[in-house]
Order: C-alpha cells, then structure tokens, then sequence
C-alpha cells in the first residue's frame, strides 16, 4: 500500500475520531444531575371535554408533581426547551439562536441564583419544586424516544428554581438593555447619556445575543428568547368590576397577550389538594402552579408594566482591563470563561465565551469600555414562594400581604372576590434610588453611592381598593389611568426617580373612554369593552395618519389610491370595513416603534409602499376583507384549523403579532391569549369561563385537543371552567392516577 496510503488512512480514522468526539461531547461536559429526593407521589388527572387537566392529590407536592406529568404529556416538546435553558443547554438543541439563551443564562448568573437561593425557600415550596422535576423526570424516563438531548434528564428542584432566575427580568425589558450593549447598538432613548460627552451608542464587535426569532411550522417551533411578552411588543388587558357597578357579581377578567406558542405561552389548569390547594388558571412550561386565576375566595390578573427597573453603569477600568474603581480602591472583575454548546446539523460545536461581574451586576465589555446592570430581583428568588402563597391566600389581607414582600418584581395585579373587593397594584421592586443622579442614563460605576440595596417599601407603589367608580382596567398603560375620574392617583404623589411609565397604548384610551361612558357595567356590556377592535385617533396612530397624509404622492397613483381608501377607514379592526387590511399592515410598526422606545422611526413612504405590495401581491388588490388576510392558522396535521381572525396590533381584541405565510396570509402568534373570565355571584360558588386560541395539546398534531378550542376562540365565545370535582366528574373525558415509587 506504501506508506502514502497508509497515511491517508491514517488521516481519515484521525478526522474520524475528531467528528465522533465533536458530535458526542456536549453530554458528558453537561455532567449529570442530581435527582430530587426521594419520594412517592400520587395524583388523579381528569381531563374535561377540552382537554384541560384537573390534577388532584393528597398533599400539594402530589399535586404539582402531576402538574409536570399532565403538561408533559400535552407538550413534553416545550417543557424541554426550558429544561434545556435552565441548564444553559439550550444551543444544542436551537443552534446559534439557543446559545444567545444560553449565553443570557450564564451573565446572570442563573444557576448560582438557584443553587444560593433555594435552600432559603420554606421547605414545602422546595418540596413542590422537587415534585414538579420528579413528574418530569418520571415522563422522560418513560418516553425515552420524544427526548431531544441527552442526559438532559432528570431534574431537581434547583434546576427548575433557575429558570425562572433566567426568565424573571425579561418581563421587564431585560433584553432591550442586554442585546443593545452586546451587539454594539445604542440603547433606548431613557438610557441616553448621563455625562456630557459620553455616547448612547456603545459600538462593538460582540456576538448578538437577543435577535428576534422567526415562526416556524408547529412541528419545529422553538421557545422565543426568554422575554416576558414576547419581547417588547407586550400587551395585556384586565378588568375588575364590583357588583354594585355589575349589578350582580363581583367580575375578574384575565386577558392576556402573550405568544401562542413556546415558552411563556398558557397552559390552562385546575389543581386541588387535600391542604387546600384549589386553583384555576394558567401557568408557564416550567411552573409547578398557576401565575394567575382563582380560587374559591379570590383572584387575579397581570399585565406588563413598564417602570425602570434596570440601570446601567459605566465602569472605569485600570489599563489592565482587570479591575475596576469604586469609591477610590481598584477591585477585581471577575471573569470566567464558559462554554456555550452550538449545534451546528449534527455536530455541536464548544464555544468560550467570557463573562464577568461587578459588584454591580453582570458586566458586558465593547469597543467602548466595560458597562454593568443592575436589575430588580437581581439575585433574589422569593417569586417561587410568592405566587404558591398567592394561590392559597383567602382573603384581600392575605394577598396584599404576599405582595408587600416585594418578591415578585414586576407586572401589575388586578384583583377581585368574593366578597365584593377589587384592587390594582402596580406592583415593582422599583429601586430604592437616591433622588439625585440620572437614573434614565448611563450611570458612573465609580460610586458605591449609586449602588441601590433593595426596592421602595410596598406602601409607596401606586394602588387603588374599590374605588368609587367600581371598575378598574389596565392595558399596560400608565397606573395614573385605572378607575376613572375622581378615583384615579395623582402623578404628583411619586417621586420621578422611581420611574414609572407615563405612556398610554390605544388599548387604554379605548377601555377608559368606553368604561367611562359605561353605566352599569354587566357581563354584555364588559364583552362589549373586551372584544372591542377600535382605534383612538390619538397618539401614533394620529402620528401615522399626519405622516402619511404629508406625503407627496403625486408621483405614484397606486400609493395615492391606497391614502384615500385608508383616509375613508372606520378606524376598527372587526373584519367590515374595506380599509381595514391596509390599516392593519400598517400600524403594527408605529405601535412597535412606540412599544419599543425606538430610536428609528417608520419610513410612511416605505411602509405604505410595502402594504401596498403585500396586498397586490397575493390578493390583486388593495381592499381585500381583511379576514382572509389575518388568520388563526394550527397545522399541519388530521386537526389543523385555518379559521379568520380580527382585531389588530394594539386593539382591546388584541393581534399583535404574525408570521407572514406563503400565501401572504399572516397567521397569528401573538395576542389575546388564555382570556379567563370569573364571577362570585352573591351567596354562590365562584364561577368561571375561559378559552385558550388553540386546545390544550398544542405541540401534539394527532390530538383531538390540538386546537379545539379555536372555533371558539375567533367567535369571542368561552367555555365552562370545570372548577368543582363533581361538575369535572360529571363532564370527564378520561381519567388517570399517576404515582412513582422512591428509588
């Protein structure tokens, strides 16, 4: 053969074994964990005709161990995405896109987080976190084929516990600080520069860590970034009335923006335990109970607020670029090097990145120098305690007590009970700042002055309790906007260094005029207001109209043919009117831009030009019923649904955002959501109704619970929750004891 040959050979096992050893690494580096303790747990899952899961069990550990069961078998495929990310392992499943997860997890800290902080939660909310990790253990080890990656299984408690350290700061616009700095972007006008001379703009070379993600077809959908309400386009509506403004029942209704798919998409449960632990809602993939809902006494809602609850400091590095200066002494930066897996086809690839920390926060290095963040809840994992000690509170005291811990550290709560009460919070671990410095800029990092310690008392945030005009609303708006003339707060009472938002979204200009012009408020009439497709022709949407009707359009008759027939619009979204397709392709990007803080601002010329486009591409022309361009789309498979869709961008009947299809159809992700809606009728049992846009099984094609619940869903109709046993019993669709035994 000669020794060429011999070489070649050589060289082929050599690439051989180097391929073998890239494709095979990432597991065994992942190490293994430690499972959680050992324990049997027993719980009953009843589903009703929906589909929907009535877990019950002796203590509430069996209870949130057949929660994980029951959502595993609905959607294993999510659950284990946020495994993955709770590990920092997410890029060898999503490649380059699960690294930036990965990477987030890492700069914060995640897993140190959960390993510090756990151990201090009351032992029987580690237990339920220890339960939840055995259901899921218990269904992989079971269905060893759906797994995605190996070794990912099992779980313990801590595992679960940091996942939410990783997702908790993204409700509150975590990543539009983060990605901005690594990718060398400026920053939102409120982070603009706090000493003269210093850029908003901090140019980089550092990888991108939060671009937005595509749709993709159910079958290969992966989780958004881990953002609170898909990134910054958040959007939720409540509503609480009393009942002598109802006339009859105190009224709670959830209605909810989130993505339809992924991550922090609702999955829709009732739980009940021999303890007392009985509550209808929705959690998240990777919770052992429901964020929001009702029991038997009382409920509660959330949306996004927006108050600042990041700052960002400048650090002054030594010409090492190893330590930084605080207060006149140099202290080291830490730093550590971690490898982020990066699935590549069938390789995954090792690749080091360097994190470091200050005293501050994480720490993010560019062409610019060294910035640190400081974030609400930074380090803290009280939130797990607090939303299961939310789920048993009984009375309004209770639950306002859990609050005032300030554990949770964002989203606003609207509230309502039995007995008649309805409350908003605007609740945030707002920094305790002193009133001097700029906080809306980029801070010196020089000062341990500016270093804040902890939240604002609980007694200082805005708040109203039955307020005289017996109704209150958000939609992510102002909390100065929240029960009507007379019963709102005065701006003037809070201080401008604790950062809370001043915006109005057309959301909230829509439900405040149409609440105050409001009567009694019944159940038609708050259908009314919650369905609603309108727009105010304030704010953006005014800006959209000006901008475009300044346009000189004498140049191209087809754009001047499209501002006539918008010109002629109704200004509602409800599938009628023949302008309202052309409208609906338009204001999403003023509305994000707004949302956003963004800097650049949409082109009119441009954006009208491209609706245009779109619409004579795939419809021939410019007026086609905007039903058959906005659609609910669930497929492929034996129980798709392709069913119209109304309502817009920001509208009380909320579809904020869409892939856009071959077809030139846009199917809806993200929008009204899991929409719950409670009545205590006086001397009755609580009651409620509900709907989610698709079904209860979403990543399982072949279930006849895929989207059943869509029909529904596009004719703004509900469903019985089946919240008392007998009243599941009597509507089961099947029935399941689910038990382990210890090792």
């Amino acid at each position: 053969m000669g020794w060429k040959g011999s070489l070649g050979f050589g060289t082929i096992a050599v690439a051989f074994a180097a391929f073998i050893l890239v494709a095979t690494w990432e597991p065994f580096a992942a190490g293994a964990t430690v499972p959680p303790p050992a324990r049997t747990y027993r719980a009953e899952i009843i589903r009703d005709e929906f589909g929907v899961p009535h877990i019950y069990g002796r203590t509430d550990a069996d209870v949130a161990y057949g929660v994980a069961v029951a959502h595993a078998q609905d959607d294993f495929f999510t659950l284990q995405d946020v495994v993955a990310m709770s590990k920092g392992r997410y890029g060898a499943i999503a490649g380059a896109e699960g690294a930036r997860v990965d990477y987030v997890f890492h700069l914060l800290d995640a897993r140190g987080t959960a390993e510090r902080e756990f151990a201090k939660l009351p032992a029987d909310t580690q237990a339920l976190f220890h339960a939840y990790a055995a259901g899921l253990n218990q269904y992989a080890a079971a269905h060893p084929g759906e797994v995605k990656l190996a070794r990912l299984f099992p779980v313990n408690g801590v595992d679960v516990a940091a996942g939410f350290a990783l997702r908790q700061p993204f409700f509150f616009g975590l990543d539009a600080v983060i990605g901005p700095l690594v990718e060398g972007e400026p920053l939102r006008p409120e982070f603009g520069p706090a000493i003269p001379g210093q850029p908003a703009s901090f140019p980089g070379d550092a990888p991108a860590i939060m671009a937005p993600q595509r749709g993709a077809p159910p079958s290969s959908r992966r989780p958004p970034l881990p953002q609170g309400e898909d990134g910054a386009l958040s959007g939720s509506n409540a509503f609480a009335v009393t009942p002598g403004k109802s006339g009859g029942p105190t009224i709670l209704v959830s209605n909810s923006h989130q993505p339809w798919r992924g991550g922090v998409a609702w999955y829709e449960l009732v739980v009940e335990s021999g303890e007392g632990w009985h509550f209808a809602g929705a959690n998240f993939p990777g919770s052992p109970f429901p964020f929001l809902g009702h029991n038997r006494d009382l409920g509660w809602t959330n949306t996004v607020n927006r108050a600042d609850l990041i700052d960002v400091y400048r650090l002054e590095l030594d010409s090492s670029g190893t330590r930084y200066r605080l207060d006149g002494r140099w202290l080291p930066l830490q730093s550590r090097t971690v490898i982020l897996p990066v699935r590549f086809g069938p390789i995954t690839l090792p690749i080091p990145r360097t994190i470091h920390r200050s005293v501050h926060g994480p720490v993010i290095r560019n062409a610019q120098g060294a910035f640190a963040i400081r974030y609400a809840g930074i380090g803290r994992l009280g939130q797990l305690d607090a939303y299961y000690r939310l789920n048993k509170a009984r009375t309004l005291a209770q639950w306002e007590a859990v609050l005032a811990r300030m554990d949770i550290p964002s989203t606003n709560f609207i509230y309502g009970d039995r007995q008649g009460n309805i409350a908003f919070v605007y609740n945030a671990a707002i920094p305790d700042r002193a009133p001097a410095a700029n906080w809306r800029g980029v801070l010196p990092g020089n000062s341990a002055a500016l270093i804040w310690r902890g939240p604002v008392a609980y007694d200082r945030l805005p708040r109203i309790v039955n307020p005289a005009s017996g109704w209150l609303y958000n939609a992510n708006n102002q909390p100065y906007s929240a029960a009507g003339r007379g019963s709102d707060l005065d701006p003037g009472n809070f201080p401008p260094e604790m950062g809370i938002e001043l915006t109005m979204t057309n959301r909230a200009y829509r439900a405040a005029r149409l609440l105050e012009q409001s009567g009694r408020i019944d159940r038609r009439r708050l259908e009314e207001i919650k369905y609603d497709t309108g727009y105010e022709r304030v704010g953006y949407v005014a800006h959209m109209f000006n901008q475009i009707n300044a346009l000189d359009l004498s140049d191209d008759p087809e754009l001047a043919r499209a501002r006539r027939l918008l010109n002629r619009w109704d200004f509602t979204s409800d599938n009628v009117g023949r302008a309202d397709a052309l409208s609906l392709l338009l204001l999403r990007e003023w509305m994000s831009a707004q949302y956003q803080n963004r800097i650049e601002q949409p082109d009119p010329r441009a954006e009208l030009a491209a609706a245009v486009h779109h619409l004579k591409t795939h419809f021939n022309r410019l007026d086609p019923p905007m039903s058959e361009l906005l659609r609910l789309r669930q497929g492929p498979g034996p129980n798709s649904v392709d069913l119209p869709f109304d309502g817009g961008s920001d509208t009380l009947r909320a579809a904020t955002m869409w892939d856009v299809d071959a077809d030139g159809r846009l199917a809806v992700r993200h929008g009204d959501s899991f929409i719950q809606w409670v009545e205590w009728q006086p001397g009755q049992r609580v009651s409620s109704r509900s709907v989610q846009p698709f079904g209860a099984a979403t990543t399982r094609p072949r279930s006849m619970h895929f989207a059943d619940q869509s029909t529904l869903f596009v004719q703004h109709r509900l469903k019985p929750v089946r919240f008392w046993r007998e009243d599941v019993l009597a509507n089961a669709a099947s029935r399941q004891v689910v038990a382990n035994a210890p090792r």
